[in-house]
């Protein structure tokens, strides 16, 4: 048993001996490293060291949480008394429990784990890699500099109903902004990768080098007309389709009845061919896990399947809401993804004579009862099958439901952000500009 289940072992018998019926610790412990660089100067370098401490306690069909930032086992017993003296006067919950669990699975196969610190030499060096580079490109007038980073954390969970787990995760990060032109006509971009083992992280000049490509293009945008017309989203943004939809599918949204998809199970939302998965077993997955927030079993599931809404996002309180059994994702969605279709990109668009491809957006406009949707946006026209000029200044408009059915994936998907898309073409969209 190692110090930190040691400790969880602990605090649940300190919650026995106050009286909880039942009763769940989480513990974290972590650390940090990293740098900022702008302009060749280091401006930041940063160590910290963190430890999180949970307890969940049930007294009959109440509950209650505290929490700490260190483990003090003489503190545990004042701690367990007042979750427990809180958990007496809050009202009942039906459906809230801690579950049972099988025994955890051993997390080596999903390779989460890259022990060994970097220096902060190395994670320097990476964000010096990356800023000149940027600078390096013809047009790139300044810089709003360059990150590298490092974490390790440690997690543990252990109930009192049997289940005790432990595995550790690391992640590795760089990312750079690069500025074009001068005065008011200056534009930004950027670019980043972001990994759990360092030797998985792109290449950080050439992360330099996309962010000031990205920027330059970006130069002398216009306004465009209002329009209605086929979005072409690039992945770095298409990936925030798939978060409402996400959102919409949440077991406690559909429970509350606050998801315009409460009525949408077994039925068409996308196309035949469009698949959504959720994966928390993919190897060196950025949010692969081997059990979930409740130390429920988890698996790969297709969420949209055939184009067809398959299932809920459940946990235990979200199943018992609608009768039916969670599905592994208390802690919510892992490594979530929209398949790839069979189109390039480029033929993705080939036939759009105007069109409007999106490569930033701006703002929260989603109306999560209606799916009611209106983001500020920027981008560049499409003329022709050809990306044209760049546009900014106006906002894409339209409903999330009529949206899925519209929409057709490339075959661009890249594993970068956690919750990920390739490039995705929706029709009928308005465009409000000029």
């Amino acid at each position: 048993m190692s110090a930190l289940t040691e400790a969880a072992a602990a605090l649940l018998e300190a919650a026995r001996r106050a009286g909880a019926e039942t009763a769940a610790v989480g513990l974290y412990q972590g650390v940090s490293l990293g740098v900022q660089r702008r302009l060749g100067k280091i401006e930041e370098t940063e160590r910290a060291e963190t430890t999180e401490l949970g307890l969940r306690v049930f007294v009959g069909r109440r509950a209650a949480a505290i929490s700490a930032n260190e483990v003090d086992f003489a503190a545990f017993p004042r701690l367990a008394e007042q979750a427990v003296a809180m958990a007496k006067v809050v009202p009942e919950d039906p459906y809230d429990e801690i579950p049972e669990a099988p025994p955890p699975p051993d997390s080596g196969f999903l390779d989460l784990d890259d022990p060994r610190e970097p220096a902060a030499e190395t994670l320097i060096a990476r964000a010096a890699a990356a800023e000149e580079a940027a600078l390096a490109v013809p047009g790139i007038t300044n810089s709003e500099g360059a990150s590298a980073s490092w974490s390790r954390y440690v997690s543990v969970r252990a109930t009192s109903r049997g289940f005790i787990g432990e595995y550790a995760r690391s992640t590795h990060a760089v990312s750079v902004t690069a500025i074009a032109g001068t005065g008011t006509q200056m534009q930004r971009d950027y670019d980043f990768s972001s990994a759990l083992h360092g030797e998985d992280l792109a290449d950080a000049a050439q992360l330099g080098r996309d962010a000031a490509a990205r920027a330059l293009a970006r130069l002398n945008p216009r306004r465009p007309a209002t329009a209605r017309l086929p979005v072409i989203y690039a992945p770095r943004v298409a990936g925030s389709l798939l978060g409402h939809l996400a959102g919409a599918i949440s077991g406690a949204a559909i429970a509350r009845g606050t998801s315009f998809l409460k009525d949408a199970l077994g039925q068409s939302l996308f196309a035949a061919g469009v698949n959504v998965v959720d994966d928390p077993l993919r190897v060196r997955g950025l949010r692969s896990r081997p059990y979930d927030a409740e130390g429920q079993t988890v698996r790969r599931m297709n969420f949209i399947a055939g184009g067809v809404l398959t299932d809920w996002v459940l946990d235990t309180r979200s199943a018992n809401q609608l009768g039916l059994k969670s599905n592994g994702h208390a802690g919510g969605l892992t490594n979530f993804y929209m398949e790839p279709g069979r189109l390039t990109p480029a033929g993705l668009m080939a036939d759009i004579g105007e069109g409007l491809l999106v490569t930033e957006l701006i703002g929260m406009g989603v109306n999560g009862l209606t799916g009611d949707y209106s983001r500020g946006a920027a981008g560049f026209m499409i003329r022709n099958g050809e990306i044209a000029e760049p546009v900014a200044e106006f906002t894409i408009a339209g409903n999330l439901k009529e949206m899925f059915a519209r929409l057709t994936p490339a075959d661009d998907l890249e594993f970068k952000r956690g919750t990920d898309a390739p490039s995705l073409r929706v029709e009928g969209m308005t465009l409000a500009g000029a």
